[in-house]
């Protein structure tokens, strides 16, 4: 089966927000309790379109579907859609600060198939060419594994809170590249 791994585009936003949906609640069973997995699907989780726009956002298709989606930024917002950014996101200094890693995900069907391993390396490369030597994130609980298995250290836990008295744990990553 043929793999592609291209820019995503806005006219795959739509498709992209679909697959985070279901991705962020089936994906997320294990690690997270059924209400920690829809607040934060519900309230962080979706498409930072300024990726988009910058061209460090990418989709993985697996015979011609939709199976992931994830990017890189060489900005200074570290997690989270376009309905929870606030104000401006400068660009990094590719001298003195990581580059992020954001919002992986992959489509349930094709979970655990070496797509998101794909898409890491696919990123690290583009990070790696855009001048910088460290990649930074954070990661959800269920990212985690992935994240360790390719190099990423813990370097401290968070915790946020969404409505409904929910708290979410995550993790800032990092790995020199």
């Amino acid at each position: 089966m043929t793999i592609l791994v291209r820019h995503a585009t806005p006219a795959d936003i739509p498709a992209m927000e679909a697959l985070i949906a279901r991705s962020g609640i089936e994906l997320s069973a294990g690690f997270y309790t059924a209400a920690q997995a829809q607040a934060v699907t519900r309230y962080v989780f979706g498409v930072d379109t300024q990726l988009v726009a910058d061209q460090t956002y990418f989709v993985i298709e697996k015979g011609g579907q939709l199976a992931a989606c994830g990017g890189w930024s060489k900005r200074s917002t570290l997690f989270g859609a376009d309905r929870t950014k606030q104000g401006a996101d400068p660009l990094l200094d590719p001298a003195t600060e990581a580059a992020r890693i954001r919002a992986f995900f992959v489509d349930p069907s094709a979970a655990r198939q070496g797509l998101g391993r794909m898409l890491l390396q696919h990123c690290t490369d583009a990070a790696a060419a855009g001048g910088f030597s460290t990649l930074e994130l954070a990661a959800t609980m269920p990212g985690v594994p992935l994240y360790q298995a390719c190099g990423f250290e813990i370097i401290e836990p968070i915790e946020i809170s969404l409505p409904g008295d929910v708290r979410v744990p995550l993790a800032r990553m990092r790995k020199l590249i």
